[in-house]
């Protein structure tokens, strides 16, 4: 099992595009539990009371109700996630072109969604 930390901007494209090879994307790197840092959960929850994105948000966080959550704390979600990743290495999903940078930078691995794709970059 491949653990996979999200942050908010994959949870949110995640859960309201169709993405296309998500099956055949886990059979490719084993299977894959996405899993949801706290903080990451706590900007969604901020976020959900914003007119512009409420409905969006509200059906991501309807959508990871079932995924794991882990305890990553911090003020802001890239920041908490760039830790884990400088400590303990791994996956993390995200859209945000400099977050993926900064984790590349740091040896981590990066999932992302490209023409409705998820893929792999190292």
């Amino acid at each position: 099992m491949v653990e996979v930390i999200c942050d908010t901007s994959f949870l949110i494209h995640i859960a309201n595009s169709r993405i296309k090879n998500i099956a055949s994307f886990e059979t490719e790197i084993g299977q894959i539990n996405f899993i949801v840092p706290i903080v990451v959960l706590n900007e969604l929850k901020k976020l959900s009371n914003d007119d512009k994105k409420e409905i969006r948000v509200r059906s991501t966080l309807e959508y990871i109700k079932n995924f794991k959550k882990i305890e990553i704390f911090g003020h802001f979600a890239d920041e908490a996630i760039l830790e884990k990743v400088k400590k303990n290495g791994g996956i993390i999903a995200t859209m945000d072109k400099e977050l993926k940078n900064k984790v590349k930078n740091l040896g981590g691995s990066v999932i992302s969604i490209a023409n409705n794709r998820i893929v792999l970059e190292k």
